[in-house]
């Protein structure tokens, strides 16, 4: 028998199931995620599935993670301090595809050097600003990033750069061309920072989880989920943590095909930080052909085509004061729920609420709570940030107690921005257990948070709610009614063919909104959605039947909807795809694009030697990632133009995969 253990760490739970010979589910198990130190809820969640089926921890033949840290990370803007080291490129090029915003004021350095689209040097790499640069800033980040001008047609001066970073500063460095070969500098630079600012993030989820199956007996590998539903070994996803993004979300696909056998649909998977909605064709879910888009970044990563939209159970919710009528909308930004944060500190964060609600005003900063995040590194800290930080203390601090000016604030968004602080506030969960949907945590304090969120006055001047479970039944709402939209903007989206290029504005449409509703007058409207949603995650069964009713559609909720993730972390296969270029430079040469770019005077002996190359690659990296049975599969792209009435080659782009199911332990 081959027991398959799936973990997937998620912002507030940590899932465990255990899936005998990849047919049946034997167990399942939840545990809340401890950002502190995540082996805590890794092993909370193992120990508990494994005392659920009897299982042995030395019978279980491999497990694998998915998680979706690193995307909730990118969705909140935080992440380590990193460094750019930018090759050959202008100043003006840091506006391009977001490179300044993903640096968010962290160290560039702007450097002469660079090739050109053919391979061949165009500048010199200026070493000297280099190693000036890197001394100025080696102690102040955790990892670099090096992006240079067409680096995918010769990574030469990238490769230079990272010798020399690791020289000057031992911290690890990503080169722009190992995480694709496409062109594209400026998006490349965005995608090798945010790897970079990832690096520690997933280094330490990784440590930690072997640490924590370890210490329950497992000695099987480890695999963790890629962003496209594939598996890869733990050392890979050390290396090239950006390409774990949508991990989590990818594997809740693949999941939702095992459990339900779904062909063709819409899958809708909500979590604590983010709602993903992907679409399924003949099985497979579609990978972006643009690269993945997440927190606002377009990177190259190859990834499963998702909307990710900052829409959870523990999304914050705002009070819409602008108009007349007022109301309430969720997110992007996740909050801790009261009545989680309660469970911490019971008499602090009661004693607070009461003494609020004992006031005639509503405050700001009413049922907003902080506390730190043990473990996280507090160094390079500003003056304001450090003092914020020995104000709020060791345990759960009322927020009105350790804001006291405006600039305060400030320090309070960086803060949250590295992770070093968590905010509470109110969320849908403290909504849920107003409405007695859910009862895991302080019910009595998400009441009194959601009566003081209810004092709050809208431009009538009247209050928000009627108290509690008036202002509960809104936010519900209006969850439901957000994730209609976002299933709607990802149907619009992939029929854009059809209806144009704004999903957004179509989803929320007066037709379209007015076809839902079945509308009947002059004009008779009827509108929905044409295939099945799957709903998954622990909250989907509370919330999801109300948005299949709204939208027309089937909605299923299988039966491991919860756990969705981590089924679909063990039932996925390794896959590894390599891509290359062949260019002709001149009539008669045929260059390859590889460390050293090699030249042939024939197309068929260039387009031979990068196909073994790429697939001595791809096929030993999915062996060092411990699959077997490995098949591959070769892609050509071949063009060429009429010049003179004859044919003329003018580049090609291979793409090899290997794919193979991991070696499974058999006890």
């Amino acid at each position: 028998m081959a027991v398959l253990l799936g973990v997937d760490t998620g912002g507030t739970y940590t899932d465990a199931v255990l899936i005998r010979d990849e047919t049946q589910v034997l167990a399942s198990a939840k545990a809340l995620t401890t950002r502190h130190d995540l082996a805590e809820g890794i092993g909370a969640a193992v120990r508990a599935v494994l005392e659920t089926s009897g299982v042995a921890g030395t019978d279980i033949g491999m497990a694998a993670l998915s998680t979706t840290l690193a995307t909730n990370a990118l969705v909140e803007g935080q992440g380590e301090r990193v460094g750019l080291i930018f090759i050959g490129f202008r100043e003006a090029d840091l506006e391009k595809h977001g490179v300044a915003e993903a640096l968010k004021g962290d160290p560039v350095c702007v450097l002469s050097g660079g090739h050109d689209h053919s391979g061949a040097q165009a500048r010199a790499l200026d070493e000297t600003a280099l190693l000036a640069f890197l001394e100025t800033y080696k102690g102040a980040v955790s990892g670099w990033a090096v992006a240079a001008q067409f680096a995918t047609r010769n990574p030469a001066h990238e490769l230079r750069a990272a010798e020399l970073i690791h020289q000057v500063t031992g911290a690890p460095v990503t080169c722009s061309h190992q995480l694709s070969a496409r062109l594209n500098g400026p998006k490349r630079a965005v995608t090798a920072v945010l790897n970079a600012r990832l690096i520690g993030m997933i280094d330490r989820l990784i440590a930690r989880a072997g640490d924590s199956l370890h210490a329950q007996g497992i000695g099987a590998r480890l695999m963790v989920v890629r962003g496209d539903g594939a598996l890869m070994s733990a050392e890979q996803a050390r290396q090239r943590p950006i390409e774990t993004i949508l991990s989590g979300p990818a594997a809740s696909i693949v999941g939702a095909r095992w459990l339900t056998g779904v062909q063709d649909g819409l899958v809708s998977d909500i979590g604590g930080t983010t709602t993903d909605v992907a679409v399924l064709r003949n099985g497979r879910p579609a990978i972006d052909p643009d690269g993945a888009r997440v927190g606002g970044f377009r990177t190259m990563v190859e990834a499963v085509a998702m909307r990710t939209t900052g829409l959870g159970g523990d999304s914050q919710v705002h009070v819409e004061t602008e108009g007349l009528a007022g109301g309430v909308r969720l997110g992007p930004r996740r909050v801790v729920p009261v009545c989680l944060i309660a469970m911490d500190a019971p008499d602090l964060v009661r004693g607070v609420m009461e003494r609020q609600l004992r006031s005639t005003t509503p405050g700001e900063l009413d049922a907003r709570f902080v506390r730190l995040v043990r473990g996280v590194s507090q160094a390079g800290l500003g003056e304001r940030d450090a003092a914020l930080v020995a104000r709020i203390g060791d345990g759960v601090s009322a927020l009105q107690d350790v804001l006291r000016t405006r600039m305060d604030h400030g320090a309070l968004t960086r803060l949250v921005g590295r992770g070093v602080v968590q905010v509470a506030g109110v969320t849908p969960s403290d909504a849920s257990h107003v409405l007695g949907l859910v009862d895991a945590w302080d019910t009595e304090a998400a009441r009194m948070a959601l009566d003081l969120m209810a004092r709050k006055r809208v431009g009538t001047g009247e209050r928000l709610a009627d108290g509690a479970e008036p202002l509960a039944r809104m936010i519900v709402a209006q969850l439901q009614e957000q994730t209609a939209l976002a299933l709607l903007e990802t149907a619009f989206s992939e029929e854009s063919d059809t209806f144009g290029p704004a999903p957004e504005a179509l989803a929320q449409h007066v037709l379209m909104q007015r076809g839902l509703a079945h509308h009947r007058g002059l004009l008779a409207l009827d509108a929905a959605l044409n295939v099945p949603v799957v709903g998954l995650g622990a909250s989907a069964p509370t919330y999801y039947p109300a948005v299949g009713e709204r939208l027309g559609s089937e909605m299923i909720l299988p039966e491991h909807a919860g756990v969705a993730n981590a089924v679909g972390a063990v039932v996925g296969r390794v896959t590894v795809r390599r891509a290359g270029t062949v260019t002709s430079p001149s009539e008669g040469r045929y260059r390859v694009h590889l460390d050293v770019p090699e030249d042939f005077g024939d197309a068929d002996a260039a387009l031979t030697r990068l196909e073994t190359h790429l697939r001595d690659i791809a096929e030993g990296e999915a062996r060092a990632a411990g699959a077997e049975d490995i098949e591959i599969r070769l892609t050509r792209d071949i063009r060429t133009a009429q010049a003179e009435a004859r044919e003329v080659f003018v580049q090609a782009e291979l793409t090899v995969e290997a794919t193979g199911r991991p070696r499974v332990a058999v006890g």
